[in-house]
């Protein structure tokens, strides 16, 4: 079953910044973070201590974050099935957009009708269907031009409880309905263009002269970056229009991304050495 918690939240909320910055910084070296460093990092994006505190509670009743005292003061590690959930994102967020081998043709198809009176369960479909890429053509009808994803799409048929009715196979489109047209019906491309197109607009003249601004800016850059992973098919590149942006902004985020991150990560380490020191 995949982990649905992955997908980010839209926003900007205390909690969902929080989640990014802890996936940027923290899980990578598999340390805690002060409440004192969540409050300054958080306040950088203009989120009072009280909203900044309420994030971290949030993530502790979600099993996030695990509570160590040190007298008056808190330090917070990340759980197990943070570790988890952070670094699948992780992973999935860096690993995105890379080239990938041509495309043989070969469409996986999966045919799973589910009864009209039992919506939470076509719910639970669609959602996970469309968690590993896959479009709807129709109703119970979903495809995806990467085969290697039928091992997924099985798990996901079996935990529904449609492994006795739906059907999964791999196909290839005739003349009369050639490829480009299956994407067309499939996935609204023309939206998820104009977000990359955006994504490039907000940060291709981002300036960022001060440690602070590059802790700001990549936080931002990630968290607006790692939602595409969650709403991009991964369409291959043959069936892409020729100008297609999500090539641009992939080039984007990672150049970003390069040029932030070391002054970034310096100075978050600054300020959580600092919170560490008061607790001495």
């Amino acid at each position: 079953m995949p982990d649905l918690a992955l997908r980010p939240r839209s926003g900007r909320s205390a909690k969902a910044l929080l989640l990014t910055i802890l996936g940027e910084f923290t899980a990578r070296s598999d340390r805690g973070i002060w409440t004192s460093t969540v409050v300054d990092a958080l306040a950088c994006f203009d989120i009072n201590e009280r909203n900044a505190r309420q994030a971290v509670a949030r993530l502790a009743d979600q099993g996030l974050l695990d509570a160590v005292r040190h007298g008056r003061r808190t330090r917070w590690n990340l759980t197990d099935a943070a570790m988890k959930l952070l670094v699948s994102g992780t992973e999935r967020i860096y690993g995105f957009g890379e080239t990938s081998a041509a495309w043989d043709g070969q469409w996986l198809v999966v045919l799973a009708s589910v009864p009209e009176d039992q919506r939470a369960k076509r719910h639970q479909l669609r959602s996970q269907l469309e968690f590993f890429g896959l479009g709807f053509v129709g109703p119970g009808i979903a495809v995806s031009p990467h085969v290697e994803r039928e091992a997924a799409v099985q798990s996901v048929l079996r935990e529904i409880g449609l492994e006795e009715t739906a059907i999964v196979f791999l196909a290839r489109t005739g003349t009369f309905v050639p490829d480009q047209e299956l994407i067309r019906r499939a996935w609204d491309l023309d939206t998820l263009g104009q977000r990359y197109q955006r994504f490039i607009e907000a940060f291709e003249t981002r300036l960022a002269q001060s440690d602070p601004d590059r802790f700001v800016a990549l936080v931002e850059l990630v968290h607006e970056w790692r939602r595409f992973p969650f709403g991009d098919p991964e369409i291959p590149d043959e069936l892409l229009p020729s100008t297609w942006p999500g090539h641009a902004a992939k080039q984007l985020f990672d150049a970003c991304h390069a040029t932030w991150s070391l002054r970034a990560t310096a100075w978050f380490g600054a300020t959580e050495a600092g919170s560490n020191a008061a607790s001495a």
